[in-house]
Formats: structure tokens, sequence, C-alpha cells
């Protein structure tokens, strides 16, 4: 019995970020953990790699993968800490493990049942996206953009958070880095009701164009000024990875959806600035989307 304490002792939950790019980004130390551990597990709630199946992922780390959605995220991952109790586990996060509230939970809940956790560390969107050439230390609160539906259309929380950031003001303000929406796994209850099982709706992913019309929207009935039209905006895809795309121009001219023509293929975000100095102006002006018809 005592044996088998002192083992428990030494098992771990790992949390293991995966990077931006693809499967080969995992660090060298997250790759010689993973291949440590008996149970690894993909977290495919908060974010995803795009175009990486799991078998490729298999592949490099010689063992099975097993995904989780939300429910298994935000209902069952009791039952992985505590596997990792009498064996090692590996609970892979896309980007950084301490990108997103959801691991910081799943921390603490494996600190207070009693298990060791360490965490390896990788490159995420929240420092990455300083490949635009903003200053990431002119960066204000993050915020996430959820999608509208037909009967809701009012939800501020994130504009409130752009406000504070840049004060509705073109000098003086900070950037505001916009995550935005995600549904993967999600179930279409309508089908549901009509076939009597589980039906999955496809995976829908927010584009930039959305987010910033989805800005203007409320800018049009608030006018305080966060989201003007005219206030410079950077949208990004595929940060990280080797065709990662990044165009600036107006927040009205990020709406429009030639935009996504030019970002391509998820994942999206959206960066509102704040005041922008000299060298970032140079940035903008580098990836403006209409640079090309200017000249």
């Amino acid at each position: 019995e005592r044996e088998r304490e002192r083992a428990a002792a030494r098992m771990v939950l790992y949390l293991v970020g995966l990077g931006l790019g693809d499967e080969n980004d995992i660090t060298a130390r997250g790759l010689a953990v993973v291949k440590t551990c008996k149970r690894i597990v993909l977290e495919s709630y908060t974010s995803i790699l795009p175009g990486i199946e799991k078998a490729r992922l298999e592949e490099v780390y010689g063992k099975p993968v097993e995904i989780a959605y939300r429910e298994k995220v935000e209902e069952g991952i009791e039952e992985v800490i505590e596997e990792a109790r009498e064996e090692n586990v590996a609970f892979l996060v896309i980007g950084d493990p301490f990108g997103a509230t959801t691991h910081t939970d799943l921390y603490l809940r494996a600190l207070k049942m009693g298990v060791k956790v360490d965490v390896v560390h990788n490159a995420s969107i929240m420092n990455a996206c300083g490949a635009c050439g903003l200053q990431l230390y002119r960066f204000g609160e993050t915020v996430s953009i959820v999608f509208f539906t037909e009967t809701w259309r009012h939800g501020d929380s994130f504009y409130d958070k752009i406000l504070r950031n840049n004060g509705g003001k073109q000098e003086g303000g900070l950037h505001t880095l916009c995550l935005l929406d995600i549904k993967v796994h999600e179930l279409d209850f309508d089908e549901m009701i009509q076939t009597g099982k589980p039906v999955y709706m496809p995976p829908t992913f927010m584009k930039a164009s959305l987010a910033a019309s989805q800005l203007l929207e409320i800018e049009e009935r608030r006018q305080d000024g966060a989201c003007s039209p005219d206030r410079p905006a950077i949208a990004l895809a595929r940060v990280g990875a080797e065709d990662q795309v990044i165009v600036s121009g107006s927040l009205e001219r990020l709406s429009k959806d030639d935009v996504d023509e030019r970002l391509g293929a998820p994942l999206h975000s959206l960066i509102v600035c704040g005041e922008l100095h000299d060298l970032e102006r140079e940035f903008f002006e580098h990836f403006h989307i209409d640079k090309d018809k200017e000249n």
C-alpha cells in the first residue's frame, strides 16, 4: 500500500500547450512528456488546430488521442483528473494552457483533488498576435465576440471592454484583441426533437468581417466611439501557421465580404486598435488590405 502511495505521488496531470501551427509545434519538452503518458486528451472546445486530423497527432505521439468536447471539459473532467492519481495523463491545449479560463479552472480542480499538475507552455494567440506589428504591452483586456442571433443582438459586454480599453478616442487608447466565436460539436435541438437522437451541427467559425459588422452594429446604437467606422483594425487568420494572413484597414473596411476571401480558412481574430505609434502605423500600412490598389 505504501509503495502504491509513493507511485501515485509521482503521477502527474500534464497540461501541455500545442502552439498554433500544426502537429509539429509542440515543444521538445511537451513531446517528451506526452510520450510518458498512458492517456492523452485533446481539448477541442475552446480552440482547434485547423485542418489537423487526430490521426496525424497520434502518428507524432505514437499513442491514441481522445477528443474532449464541451460536455467532457465542463462536466466530465473529474474522471480525467482522477486517472492522473494512477497514471500520467496529458491534457492537450491549443495555444498555451493558461490562454483560457477553462484550463485555469481545470488546474485548480486538480489541486483541490490532491493531484499533481505540471504545465508545459507554448505560443498562444495572446502573444503571437504581435506578428501584426502592434506592441504587446499596449494591449488592454482581451475580449471574446460571440455570434449574434435573430433574437439576441444586444450583448454589449465585449463592446464595453473595448470602450474601457480605448476610451472611445483615437489618441491614448489601448489595443483590443478580439477572440472570435467557434461552435464545435454543438447539439441541433430541432433535429433531436424530430429524430429522438443526439444530432450535432456542423462546426461554425466566426469570420473577421462578421465580427467587425457586429461591432459596427453596436456602435451605431451606442455612439460611444469605441468601434467607429473609421477606427483602425487588423484581421488575422491562422496565426502561427505557414499560411497565416494579416490585413489591416478601418473597421468598416474590414466588415466587407472580400476580407474573408483574403483571409481564407479559420481561425480568424480581430484587433480593434487604440492609438498607433509611428512603428505600429508603419506595420499597419504594410498590411493594409488596399495597399496594392493604392500603388
